[in-house]
């Protein structure tokens, strides 16, 4: 058996198709179809259903996809093992993110990898927690920085740090002086929030559902760069991590009392994932760039 077999099996189990399958392997039909029936009678068994219009797995070959899949991981990572140098003057990096960190911890970040590691080839992700989870499990990514609320069990986290969000407005806004702000005013001021495609929105609503707190929501927008825009061109203000507000001058955060919710931000990985030294060495100084910053 070779591992094109195993290629060519999993590429017809993902297309329900040996057309598809064969067109996204680039190679012929009857070719990929000889490669699996070679598959199937060296297992002696039959792996896909044909019956029907369309083609899908037996419960034989469900089982030994299962396997397949992981077989092709391990070797994936044996690969990057032997690519993988210690000493970091070659290698790469491959990153996810949820949205939030795009504003103000991963710039900072990156500039500090890079700076110390210039020849790390790095790959930077935006994405929900969820979509991420799914492709840290795939072996798609080395390490993601998400948040605590983590839904798999074959995934490891460590914490990073802690995100407290905050009034947030401009420096010319009436509240700007302020250095808190009483849960039960926001009632009065007119808000833009994050939309409910954000996990981040459905945190605050439920916050204030506890707190039977009702804010005139007068806009909404689905990225937060657009939020932030909003706030910065009109007398709408938010609710967002104080951290945004500390990297953009024209932005003031403002405590709220009581505190708003806090959550933790942490670094994911797949248990038992191999570990190359440029994730280590990514690892490893966002821990320090987080301990300095808090010092600071």
């Amino acid at each position: 058996m070779l591992l094109r077999h195993i290629k060519y099996f999993l590429a017809v189990a993902e297309h329900c198709s040996f057309t598809q399958a064969a067109a996204s392997m680039y190679v012929s039909q009857p070719a990929l179809s000889q490669q699996i029936k070679q598959l199937e009678e060296t297992l002696g068994v039959t792996l896909f259903d044909r019956s029907g219009r369309k083609i899908k797995l037996t419960d034989a070959g469900e089982v030994y996809a299962r396997y397949a899949r992981r077989s092709l991981q391990d070797l994936e990572e044996g690969l990057r093992a032997i690519h993988d140098v210690g000493d970091l003057t070659r290698g790469s990096l491959r990153l996810a993110m949820t949205p939030t960190f795009s504003t103000y911890l991963i710039g900072p970040l990156i500039k500090a990898f890079h700076e110390r590691y210039p020849h790390i080839t790095l790959s930077v992700n935006e994405m929900p927690q969820e979509q991420m989870e799914e492709k840290l499990l795939a072996d798609q990514f080395d390490v993601g920085i998400a948040f605590e609320t983590v839904q798999s069990a074959e995934l490891d986290f460590q914490p990073l740090l802690v995100e407290t969000l905050a009034f947030v407005t401009t420096q010319d806004h009436p509240l700007a002086s302020a250095q808190e702000i009483k849960l039960k005013s926001l009632n009065d001021q007119p808000l833009v929030l994050l939309n409910r495609d954000f996990a981040t929105r459905l945190q605050i609503d439920r916050y204030f559902s506890q707190h039977k707190v009702h804010p005139r929501v007068q806009m909404e927008a689905n990225s937060l760069s657009a939020v932030i825009e909003i706030v910065r061109h009109t007398q709408l203000s938010t609710l967002l991590p104080a951290n945004i507000a500390k990297n953009n001058e024209e932005l003031k955060a403002i405590a709220i009392t009581p505190s708003l919710f806090q959550r933790t931000a942490v670094l994911l990985q797949r248990k038992g994932a191999y570990q190359s030294a440029a994730t280590q060495a990514f690892i490893q100084l966002a821990h320090q760039h987080i301990e300095l910053n808090e010092l600071s």
